[in-house]
């Protein structure tokens, strides 16, 4: 699993040019719904387990929760269940907030 920093996710998303990550919210609903990134899909870190043969793993996979721990674990799920191309969102969405996006709510 690679690392991400939340620059690098606002560089990737914004290349036109390039294969867009799928970007895996592993929050609860009720995060969710207070703040994220445009096109993020919610799988909370608690109900991944099944729902990973529903996850298409063909392409890069950014996995994004509040600060960046239960993404890591997301992660690590990805890839044992073979994800190749998975990365953990450092910071989470707490640092997209503060350093892409101040519009969006903290919390």
């Amino acid at each position: 699993m690679k690392q991400l920093s939340v620059a690098q996710l606002s560089q990737w998303l914004a290349d036109a040019g390039g294969v867009p990550p799928k970007l895996l919210d592993v929050r609860e609903p009720w995060e969710f719904a207070i703040c994220r990134i445009e096109g993020s899909q919610l799988v909370p870190l608690g109900t991944l387990a099944p729902q990973l043969e529903a996850i298409d793993c063909a392409g890069p996979v950014v996995c994004v929760c509040h600060h960046g721990t239960r993404s890591f674990h997301a992660a690590l799920t990805l890839e044992q269940h073979g994800c190749g191309d998975v990365y953990n969102l450092t910071g989470g969405i707490d640092a997209w907030a503060r350093q892409i996006d101040p519009a969006m709510p903290i919390y």
